[in-house]
């Protein structure tokens, strides 16, 4: 279904470890906010989604969030390679090293394993996209506050791209929306149709 380029989407370019760092954004990868939770929530609601164009928005949407994960995974690996174990004590990354060492696990900031109960699909087609348009905010929040935390402009670089990303979704998820609401009143749609078969639709 998809074509892999074996390259990441934007460079991740990181000399200095700094494992204290990393134990932030990891967040990214597998907290509440994170990338593996949009790529699930676009990719599984894109199935139900009853008009094309919306469902390879999603598409288009849920695969870029895996490219964003492998950033992620880079820029934390990149942060804790070469560290030896005293220094990762030292910076905090003791109970992580203990249970994956340095291999790559979704989690968030406060260690909290990924939950898909941090997504939701619903089926309905725009209670999912004001789904989508929030966690675009929460993801763009999160990106914020660990911007706030980063002085090295090797780790700076990518997490604004990542950031701006989060708002070009946004504002492709609110475009959709207005065509979704457009669509639903030329039909006069829910006043008719209260539960649906989204296969009428397409």
């Amino acid at each position: 279904m998809w074509i892999y380029e074996k390259k990441l989407q934007y460079p991740v370019n990181i000399r200095r470890p700094n494992a204290a760092l990393a134990q932030a954004i990891i967040s990214q990868f597998g907290g509440p906010d994170g990338e593996l939770g949009a790529s699930l929530r676009y990719l599984s609601q894109r199935i139900t989604m009853p008009w094309d164009s919306v469902a390879a928005l999603l598409t288009d949407i849920g695969t870029e969030e895996l490219a964003h994960l492998e950033m992620i995974c880079a820029i934390v690996h990149q942060l804790t390679r070469n560290l030896t174990p005293a220094e990762l004590q030292e910076q905090g990354f003791a109970a992580y090293y203990v249970d994956h060492t340095l291999g790559l696990w979704p989690q968030s900031a406060g260690g909290v394993p990924f939950c898909a109960l941090a997504l939701q699909s619903k089926g309905d087609p725009v209670t999912d996209l004001h789904e989508d348009m929030a966690a675009e905010q929460k993801a763009r929040t999160t990106y914020d506050n660990l911007l706030r935390l980063v002085d090295d402009p090797e780790v700076l670089d990518p997490l604004r791209f990542l950031r701006q990303r989060e708002i070009v979704h946004y504002q492709r998820f609110g475009e959709a929306l207005r065509l979704v609401l457009e669509k639903l009143d030329q039909r006069n749609f829910y006043a008719i149709n209260p539960a649906y078969d989204c296969q009428v639709l397409r």
